[in-house]
Parts: C-alpha cells; sequence; structure tokens
C-alpha cells in the first residue's frame, strides 16, 4: 500500500477505465469495491441479452401479470421488450419526446459526426429513422426537437436504441400510456384521468449519485445532485487530488475520455512533484 498513489472508488466501467489508463503509465493504484467482484451490476443482476445498456431483474420474476414499465430510456424501453417476450401484459409511461434509433444509425451520426456539423448529421439520421420506424406520434412516441446528437451534446441525454420494442408497440402488445396523476396501491390514475390495476410496477425512472453521501468536503467539484458543478469538459478535476469519472452523464465514450484525462493529469502532477 505505501507505494499506491491513486485510489480508485469503485470497480464498475469508471474505475476499470481509470486503472487501465493508469496502468499505461505505470502509476500504482488500488480499487476499493463494496460487492465481491468487478462490474458487480453486469455479472450478478444483468439479464442475458443486455449488451450495453442498465441492469435490471429477471423478468420471467412476472408471466401472465398486468406490468406497468414507468420510464422510457434505454432500460424502461429493453425491460418493457423482455416483459412482453416472457409472456406479461406489458404497458410502458413515455412522458417526455424521446428519440428512437437503430445501433447501426447511432453508429453512423457518431461517424458523420467526425467531419460534418452535427446539426447536418441530426437531419440525416432522423430522415434515416423515419423511414425505418414511420410516423410514431401515432403510438404516443414523439421527437424531442433538438436532434440525437446535439441533445446527447448539450445535455446527455442518448436516444434509446429500439432492440424491437417499437414493433410490438406498433402491434399493439406494449402499451403506450402517458404522465401518471397518482398510484393508490396497484390502482395507477393517469392525468387523462383513465384508471388501470397493475400486478407489478417496475420503476426505470435513471438514479442519483450517492458520493456525497460517503464523501467529506467533495462539495467544490459536485453539486447537491452528486453531480460535477463544473460544465462538460472540464467536469472530470476537482481540488487537492479528488477526480471524478463518468459522471457528465455521456456513456462509455464519456468514461473513456475522462479516464484518459485524468491519468494524463495525475502523471503530470507526479513529473512536476519529481522535477
Amino acid at each position: 500500500m505505501e507505494n499506491v498513489v491513486v485510489l480508485i472508488v469503485g470497480a464498475g466501467p469508471a474505475g476499470l477505465a481509470t486503472a487501465a489508463c493508469l496502468s499505461q503509465f505505470s502509476i500504482p493504484y488500488v480499487i476499493v469495491e463494496r460487492e465481491s467482484c468487478s462490474a458487480s451490476l453486469w455479472r450478478n443482476h444483468a439479464y442475458n441479452r443486455l449488451k450495453l445498456h442498465l441492469a435490471k431483474e429477471f423478468c420471467k420474476s412476472y408471466s401472465g401479470m398486468n406490468v406497468l414499465v414507468i420510464g422510457s430510456g434505454n432500460s424502461g424501453m429493453e425491460i418493457a421488450y423482455d416483459l412482453a417476450a416472457h409472456g406479461a401484459n406489458t404497458s410502458i409511461v413515455i412522458r417526455s419526446p424521446i428519440h428512437i434509433m437503430t445501433k447501426e444509425l447511432i453508429r453512423l451520426g457518431m461517424t458523420l459526426a467526425r467531419h460534418l456539423p452535427l446539426n447536418l448529421v441530426d437531419n440525416l439520421i432522423v430522415m434515416a429513422a423515419n423511414l425505418k420506424f414511420g410516423d410514431l406520434s401515432k403510438h404516443g412516441i414523439r421527437r424531442p426537437k433538438m436532434g440525437p446528437m446535439i441533445l446527447k451534446s448539450k445535455t446527455g441525454r442518448s436516444a434509446v436504441i429500439d432492440v424491437g420494442t417499437v414493433g410490438l408497440i406498433k402491434k399493439g402488445i406494449i402499451k403506450v400510456h402517458g404522465s401518471i396523476s397518482k398510484i393508490m396501491g396497484d390502482i395507477v390514475e393517469f392525468q387523462c384521468s383513465k384508471e388501470i390495476s397493475f400486478d407489478a410496477i417496475v420503476f426505470a425512472t435513471g438514479y442519483k449519485s450517492t458520493t456525497n453521501i460517503w464523501l467529506t468536503n467533495g462539495e467544490r467539484m459536485l453539486n447537491e445532485n452528486g453531480l460535477p458543478i463544473k460544465e462538460y469538459p472540464n467536469h472530470w478535476k476537482g481540488e487537492n487530488g479528488l477526480y471524478c469519472v463518468g459522471l457528465a452523464r455521456r456513456g462509455l465514450a464519456g468514461i473513456a475520455a475522462d479516464a484518459k484525462n485524468i491519468a494524463g493529469d495525475i502523471k503530470s502532477v507526479i513529473c512536476t512533484m519529481s522535477g
């Protein structure tokens, strides 16, 4: 331990990426992780088909039941698909406009963004998405006014990568509902005044950072929600050797960029101290 230079808290994708970047500079580190393995969400709690999205409970834990999924991000849409595929009578709440894309379209957009303005890239991939999926507004799915690439750049919100959910929605197998007014036990009242009884409700509404619970004197780097105070791309560096990885909500690419920046900065600090 006496040779350790960096302490990494968490052995998820962000912690592992940082460790890899530090290793490239031969900077000694130690990772602390409360679970029994690295990437525990993926190893212990992910469903079999999960590839690059968030984890959830097995849903086979719903066959024959009326289930409501609240949240229409990648997790919510995938959970709804798997519930329907395993025999649940599935509904999903889609409150806000979302971009529905395919993995191939997002890859195309990221490739074109290296050479073209984002607004032009957005126009192209939205046009392609409309050809692929058709008009989804009649099924309760509206697109944001801001294009998917610009939306991701400015807010960190990702497009939804369709895994087959849209097809089930268009067939009426997955039912779409708007905003909820209140939940009374197993009865859900929607803003349209309709009341429906559900056997189970799955909240796929995201999560908050818990860093502020255990980190002392981190207020200068993180706000009350545990997210960086500084705006991207300068969010990753705090004071007194404190850094954060992946909290800019820019996915795996954002984690990779943060890890490289932090490892490079630590290397510079070490060189300065040595010199």
